[in-house]
């Protein structure tokens, strides 16, 4: 019986391979993005994005119709914990959900 080599396999760990396939969107130019803390203009603004940010969207949720530079909608992206800003101000490319429900 012979016993053949066994290539050795590279693996990437999983959280570097998340990372690097992370995507970021712009928020329109020339705005200055409240973040709230909730999917809607009801909730507290927890902070502001400077003119010329970009946003990784997390999961996407309806709540309060917003109009903005990318249309009318009532999607809500979440862009970290507690964190929310309105669609119709991140160019992502779509009218629709893009990502995930938030649960």
């Amino acid at each position: 019986m012979s016993v053949e080599p066994v290539e050795e396999v590279q693996r990437t760990p999983l959280v570097t391979t998340l990372a690097a396939a992370a995507t970021y969107f712009s928020v329109a130019p020339g705005v200055r993005l409240n973040v709230r803390s909730g999917p809607g203009t009801g909730y507290p603004i927890v902070k502001s994005l400077p003119e010329g940010s970009r946003v990784q969207i997390h999961c996407q949720t309806p709540g309060t119709q917003v109009t903005g530079p990318y249309g009318t909608t009532t999607i809500w992206d979440n862009i970290a914990s507690g964190q929310y800003v309105s669609d119709a101000y991140v160019n992502t490319g779509s009218d629709g959900y893009i990502r995930q429900r938030c649960s």
